[in-house]
């Protein structure tokens, strides 16, 4: 028998004008009870439902889902909450509806009160979600991507590390090598050094004796001495003196790559030190018809040991002398360094023949004879290579400037006394 739930014709209108669906349903299903709201969202008339079954309202869906889990649930508890239903409408259409849904017994009979709350952006929620489980799922992918490629990464820069090791084993081999090669090159050159100052001073030796000689006979010790006879010895007195002048500077070269050769420092006058070794050339440049000029200023000293102070400057001298032309002119300038006070400059300047850029690159090497166009007996290429050095060892430097056909100066720099 229908059992009425709304008496009250006030409570009746009510419920007929509230903003949600109502519905009553017993156990068996029968609708008791539904206002005019769930009707008007539905396109039903009230007669169409009233009596009838519940699932009369719900789509295919919906009807399965009442029977297993909907009201089944109800029984158990008493009362369900945010349920989702599809709801049949009269023209066939789907309506969405959260239901939230109260059973308890009410005269006698067991009854459920339903209200129903139409979801009208349902699809756009729906199409969000499915939006950000996609988005989600790109995610997820860019991230395995990416695992994957910092893997492949970690594997190309453990084996990238594994070369520099490797590259770094064979550098460490090289240095030992080169280490071991420097070694032994040192070894030979100290041989070498070694060798050299004992066959220099084996060589002098006879050599000395040779020009003792030379000179018993030129006196007439051995008995009278011809004009062509003493003409003679004066060519085997000038090979002489000059072959022991080249095994001179080949000893000397060996004593400095040996380090042997010892400095005796002292405050040295450089206007002594010009007038020293100055006539010593005075004979060459008279000879050759060149001028020469001196320019020291007075009071300047240095510190040197003062017979290899002297040893240069005749060295520079000598050279400028040999290659300059007739009617030339050679200077010798001695000025303190206004760049740097601590250091005395002498320049031997000549207007020789001059010397290309590319061989003054190479005027200190040893063995090295720059300007062998010019004929006459040529050295060993040693005397700058030792003039250099032994500059060097009493703190100084000797370098050089030259154009082709202008002329050359030579610097020599040591420390102020």
């Amino acid at each position: 028998m229908p059992v009425s739930l709304v008496r009250d014709p006030v409570v009746g209108s009510l419920l007929d004008d509230a903003p949600c669906g109502f519905l009553t349903f017993a156990d068996d299903g029968t609708v008791r009870v539904v206002n005019a709201t769930l009707l008007g969202m539905l396109g039903y008339a009230r007669e169409d439902v009233i009596g009838q079954h519940v699932e009369r309202v719900l789509a295919v869906g919906s009807r399965i889902f009442y029977q297993t889990h909907f009201f089944p649930l109800l029984r158990l508890h008493g009362r369900a909450e945010e349920i989702f239903l599809l709801l049949r409408a009269r023209d066939g259409s789907d309506v969405a509806a959260l239901v939230n849904a109260v059973r308890r017994e009410r005269e006698g009979e067991w009854v459920t009160d339903c209200v129903l709350l139409r979801i009208v952006e349902r699809r756009k929620f729906e199409d969000a979600l499915l939006r950000a489980k996609r988005e989600a799922e790109e995610a997820r992918a860019t991230a395995q991507a990416s695992q994957h490629r910092l893997e492949e990464q970690a594997v190309e820069l453990e084996a990238q590390s594994e070369e520099l090791r490797m590259i770094n084993d064979e550098l460490i081999e090289r240095t030992e090598e080169m280490e071991q090669a420097r070694r032994e090159a040192d070894r030979a050159n100290a041989a070498k050094s070694e060798f050299l100052a004992r066959m220099s001073h084996e060589l002098r030796t006879p050599l000395n004796a040779i020009g003792g000689y030379v000179q018993l006979i030129d006196l007439g010790v051995h008995g009278p001495v011809t004009d062509a006879q003493r003409e003679a010895l004066g060519r085997v007195d000038r090979s002489q003196r000059h072959l022991l002048r080249l095994i001179n500077e080949v000893l000397n070269l060996a004593r400095v790559e040996a380090g042997r050769v010892e400095y005796r420092i002292e405050r040295v006058s450089i206007a002594q030190l010009v007038d020293t070794v100055f006539p010593m050339v005075e004979p060459q440049l008279a000879a050759r018809g060149l001028r020469a000029e001196l320019s020291i200023d007075d009071g300047i000293a240095a510190h040197a040991d003062r017979e290899k102070a002297e040893q240069i400057l005749l060295n520079l001298l000598s050279n400028a002398v040999k290659f300059t032309p007739a009617a030339g002119r050679v200077t010798v300038e001695a000025v303190s360094n206004p760049s740097d006070p601590s250091r005395v400059a002498i320049r031997v300047r000549d207007t020789g023949i001059g010397i290309s850029a590319e061989k003054l690159a190479a005027v200190f090497d040893p063995f090295v004879q720059v300007n062998t166009e010019q004929g006459g007996e040529q050295g060993t290429g040693l005397g700058l290579t030792i003039s250099r050095d032994l500059a060097r060892g009493m703190g100084g430097d000797l370098t050089a400037e030259s154009e082709p056909n202008v002329g050359s100066t030579f610097t020599l720099t040591l420390p102020t006394a």
